[in-house]
């Protein structure tokens, strides 16, 4: 495990673990956190042996939000300092699937990094809230991320009030996908790392790239590149071996027990 001034970083079962490591302010988003994870994310993209990050806090929460003393983008001695859009955009265009592992309370600026990841599992009684409003100013950059996962309905609502909203509430509104008791949140992450690692390496990452770039297209636009998509898929190496596999009753070369 790499152990850096604001982060953890560890691979588990081609799994890319960074754990956000302020936990004597919540792991508040200072500017020297930021970096690390945009390095981090990076990291785990150029190892061909990780097939998805999952991003998690130390305990006992899981991101209070921007760091008012240090914020993201401010300089930071010896090194270059990163805005958080920037990490935002690392997560979403990540080739590898991200998970956030939401273990505990998510507030403000933290709301991005699960708005942004593609897969999010949080513990049903985590405290959620779009603060911003309480301290005089808006949940701007993330809602960028964010928005788009709520609707403008729950969204609305949310960011006009602040108000708390628990990981299973969470669910309902469809900003998270599960919502686990505390002692079984690494299990449910563990599900979603085995299933990522059960379908084509490849077809994983075009998968990411089909969802972030169908809804941009018009219809017409859609079916015409779909279809070339699919063509290129299926002549695929791996798709040739995918298809063997399920012919013959047994896993893909690629699945690792």
């Amino acid at each position: 495990m790499a152990t850096t001034e604001a982060t953890l970083y560890s691979i588990e079962d081609g799994a890319a673990w960074i754990t956000l490591n302020r936990p004597e302010n919540r792991n508040a988003l200072s500017s020297a956190l930021v970096s690390e994870l945009y390095d981090h994310l990076g990291e785990a993209n150029a190892d061909p042996l990780v097939r998805c990050v999952v991003i998690t806090g130390a305990e006992p929460a899981f991101c209070s939000g921007a760091d008012l003393k240090s914020p993201p983008g401010a300089s930071i001695e010896g090194r270059r300092s990163v805005p958080y859009p920037d990490v935002l955009t690392r997560i979403m265009d990540s080739a590898k699937p991200v998970i956030a592992a939401v273990n505990g309370p998510a507030f403000a600026g933290g709301l991005g990094l699960v708005g942004a990841s593609d897969i999010a599992v949080a513990v049903e009684d985590a405290k959620f809230s779009f603060s911003e409003v309480r301290i005089g100013v808006i949940p701007a950059v993330i809602s960028v991320v964010c928005i788009p996962k709520l609707g403008t309905h729950h969204a609305m609502k949310l960011f006009l009030t602040g108000e708390r909203f628990s990981g299973a509430q969470a669910v309902e509104m469809g900003f998270v996908h599960r919502a686990v008791p505390k002692e079984n949140l690494k299990a449910a992450v563990q599900e979603e790392i085995d299933m990522i690692n059960r379908g084509g390496p490849n077809a994983v990452v075009e998968c990411k790239k089909l969802v972030r770039q169908v809804p941009t297209w018009s219809r017409e636009e859609g079916f015409e590149k779909t279809a070339v998509w699919s063509g290129r898929m299926f002549r695929s190496e791996e798709a040739a071996e995918g298809m063997a596999a399920f012919r013959e009753k047994r896993d893909a070369s690629w699945i690792q027990e």
